[in-house]
């Protein structure tokens, strides 16, 4: 394979841009590891009593993650945000304003690899969420393991994150005063594994949990699509039934985290690497649907309900696509 370096007259923009990108995926896939290596070291160290009084702390704390979290406003608009935002660059598109005094569950498509376009609007301030939403408070949903690593969930939360279990999605869009904001990547880990250039299949068919809190709560649902964010990453060749396919699905079984075999570019080379591609990232939020509460919905209730965000969700990709580079012919698949 001939490698295609870098040049060397690389703007420092550019540098700065790449390097925030580079921490982001250290964080995503390396800081959860590290942190909790520290803790273990810590423990093992001198200075166990610091070990022993956040172990406390984590045991007073442990339900913060599924009551809404602890956002820092400091961290989410650190200057890395903005250097990472140019890097694609990532935009967020409003079509609509929202009533700041009602409770939004914002289906967020496709998943992608590492849900970048999801984190950068929503756990940021790079994009201007609060100055497009005002009044609003977005939170990412995360999966809840991650809350119960020390230290990497201060971290996490401080950006919004939050935990996406049925509680936590309750307590945010059970807010009486509303003005919250629950972002889900309603395909998750299994639609991860399918994320390549080009695709267009949600794992959505399915997925009618957040519908249901949706009726319960009269959280009002708002489809939002992410153009561009399977762009980011190539991934290894794993068709349903293939060998590396079935290895995929019992893992995410077992430890209910998807682990997509991907790669793009690296910091100083563009031919391999775990850095992703620049390709622009175009996250549309969409028109919300009233949704009158209802406390015990049935499943035709939810069924009904569904029908209409799915077509919701298509219609809002139509009306993009043309201007954020796809072709008339391209169209969603739902699965």
């Amino acid at each position: 394979m001939k490698i295609q370096f870098a040049p060397l007259n690389v703007p420092l923009q550019r540098r700065l841009q790449t390097a925030a990108v580079l921490q982001w995926v250290f964080s995503f896939l390396a800081l959860a590891q590290c942190c909790l290596a520290a803790f273990v070291l810590l423990a093992l160290s001198d200075w166990w009593m610091g070990a022993l009084l956040y172990a406390g702390w984590l045991w007073l704390d442990w339900d913060t993650p599924t009551t809404g979290g602890r956002r820092s406003r400091w961290v989410r608009n650190w200057t890395v945000w903005e250097y990472f935002r140019d890097y694609f660059p990532l935009t967020l598109v409003k079509t609509v304003d929202l009533d700041p005094t009602k409770n939004y569950i914002f289906g967020f498509h496709p998943h992608g690899v590492l849900v970048a376009g999801g984190f950068g609007n929503f756990c940021t301030e790079a994009t201007g969420f609060s100055r497009l939403f005002p009044g609003l408070r977005s939170h990412l949903l995360m999966l809840p393991f991650w809350f119960r690593v020390p230290f990497f969930r201060e971290y996490i939360m401080c950006g919004g994150l939050v935990s996406s279990c049925k509680s936590s999605l309750s307590h945010l869009v059970s807010r009486p005063e509303g003005g919250n904001v629950a972002v889900i990547a309603v395909g998750g880990a299994p639609e991860a594994l399918d994320a390549r250039p080009g695709a267009l299949t949600l794992q959505v068919k399915n997925r009618k949990g957040f519908i249901k809190l949706a009726l319960k709560h009269g959280a009002q649902l708002v489809p939002v699509f992410s153009f561009g964010e399977n762009e980011l990453f190539d991934q290894m060749e794993n068709p349903a039934g293939s060998p590396l396919r079935k290895l995929q699905n019992r893992l995410q079984s077992i430890m209910g985290v998807a682990m997509p075999v991907f790669h793009a570019r690296g910091v100083f080379q563009y031919s391999f690497g775990l850095i992703p591609y620049r390709k622009p990232i175009h996250t549309v939020v969409g028109k919300p649907i009233p949704v009158r509460q209802t406390s015990c919905p049935s499943s035709e209730d939810i069924d009904g309900l569904h029908k209409v965000y799915l077509q919701s969700l298509m219609e809002l990709f139509e009306e993009n696509k043309r201007t954020y580079g796809l072709e008339e012919d391209q169209h969603l698949t739902f699965i």
